[in-house]
């Protein structure tokens, strides 16, 4: 079988899926998208139903428009700074159709089991649409399915006996939150958009926060943040890029104990920064009231450990998400505790030649322009034009023991990397096959249709 009919399986249509696929189309490759949805755009679809892991109703993204975008792609130029997850998922869509991806994905599809059969080819077993199971063989797989969908819940002694739930079933603050006392666990992105969601109409609206977080405004000095950090020259160190930034954000939020908020004491992008513009507004007028960590539960009331004790009505665990792969088996793949994922750029493993890993990466910025890079790569070794290296065991090793940055320890990190660092690698990794990267296109001039 010649490399362009080969044919490939993508799980997800995602952003990070439709890119693959996209790239598989242009390399003239053979491609099925399975996505058990009804609409591309992954969790930036959104869903009132608990369940389906999903924005919530008034979610923005946090990286700005410029650095958010498909490069072969541009956005809308009526569409924001930061789009809302309307358009994006209607710019998901305009992607999908531009590039003919939408003819190839089978919508309404749930892939139950793969597994790589002697040969290497991978057997992948799904329930499609009418709900009869089928099997259907591969000979290249690029697993696209996120890792922000399966909820990790705090433990504590005791037992809250009020409503609970975690970010991952969030979608909106209705009437019944009017008037309650809210308890948010956590302190990253999801918790603060929480927090201030709930502040609109809660009776009072507590922030409990284990450790220490960096809080980064979307705008600084009238620019996006990102837009900003990426006329950093390449060449100043990193260690100097940190205490710049430090200083700049003490310099304009002053000291987190003047909020109540524990202070860092680690430097800024050691650990995955917090992008919020009304948080700390929301701290300083009284209307978020910041709480440790908690220590136990006690019925409708939650101990913190400080001694303190209070009452609350519903509890949001905004407490990230496990790293897993329900289709994979444990012993194949499990990367579920990982502090250090063990792919080569995010994407390759050391042992499967015809497995890729797309978009499976938290950047300080935004995933799918780089997941776009991974299936370029991807899609170039297919073909036989990219050469991966050959002591996979030993460049996995390096790349895992020389972080972008010193990130904290721990699963949460375990993906993480630097926008602008990562976007170079992988632009290195494409120019071995003489493939050259440009900069972020212009914005587009026709609008997109929101649905």
């Amino acid at each position: 079988m010649s490399d362009a009919k080969k044919r490939v399986c993508v799980i997800g249509a995602g952003p990070s899926g439709i890119a693959a696929a996209k790239n598989c189309l242009e390399s003239g490759l053979d491609v099925v998208v399975f996505e058990k949805n009804d609409k591309v755009g992954g969790n930036w679809v959104f869903n009132a139903k608990t369940g389906h892991s999903s924005v919530y109703e008034n979610t923005h993204i946090i990286s700005s428009k410029t650095w958010s975008v498909y490069e072969d792609f541009p956005m809308p130029d009526d569409y924001p700074d930061y789009p809302s997850h309307a358009q994006l998922q209607a710019y998901f869509e305009s992607y999908a159709r531009h590039f003919g991806v939408y003819d190839r994905i089978r919508f309404g599809t749930a892939v139950k089991h793969v597994t790589r059969d002697a040969a290497g080819t991978w057997q992948v077993a799904f329930v499609d649409e009418t709900g009869n199971e089928r099997t259907e063989t591969f000979d290249v797989l690029m697993v696209a399915n996120g890792h922000h969908w399966d909820p990790k819940h705090p433990e504590y002694p005791g037992e809250f006996t009020g409503r609970y739930l975690h970010s991952h079933d969030f979608k909106s603050v209705d009437e019944t939150w009017r008037g309650k006392n809210v308890l948010v666990i956590g302190g990253g992105n999801s918790a603060c958009d929480v927090a201030v969601e709930a502040a609109r109409v809660a009776g009072k609206v507590c922030l409990s926060m284990r450790s220490p977080q960096w809080f980064i405004p979307k705008f600084i000095f009238g620019k996006p943040a990102d837009v900003l950090a990426a006329r950093t020259p390449a060449w100043v160190p990193r260690k100097v890029k940190q205490q710049v930034l430090g200083c700049l954000l003490s310099a304009l939020q002053g000291s987190y104990a003047d909020y109540g908020l524990p202070v860092n004491t680690q430097p800024v992008l050691s650990h995955h920064p917090t992008l919020n513009s009304d948080v700390l507004d929301y701290i300083r007028h009284g209307r978020i009231l910041p709480r440790p960590a908690i220590a136990a539960l006690h019925g409708a009331e939650v101990e913190f450990v400080d001694g303190r004790r209070e009452a609350f009505d519903i509890v949001c665990a905004c407490t990230g998400f496990w790293t897993t792969f329900p289709f994979f088996d444990r012993e194949f793949v499990d990367f579920k505790h990982a502090e250090k994922i063990p792919l080569y750029r995010k994407m390759m493993h050391a042992d499967y030649g015809n497995l890729y890993f797309i978009g499976l990466f938290q950047p300080i910025g935004c995933i799918w322009p780089m997941a776009d890079y991974q299936a370029k790569i991807a899609c170039l070794e297919i073909l036989g034009r990219y050469k991966r290296p050959k002591d996979m065991a030993a460049a996995i090793a390096h790349e895992t023991s020389n972080p972008h940055f010193a990130f904290s320890g721990g699963q949460r990190h375990a993906a993480e990397v630097d926008y602008l660092t990562f976007r170079g690698e992988l632009a290195r990794e494409l120019k071995t096959a003489r493939v050259d990267i440009g900069k972020p296109p212009p914005m587009r001039r026709e609008p997109a249709r929101a649905r």
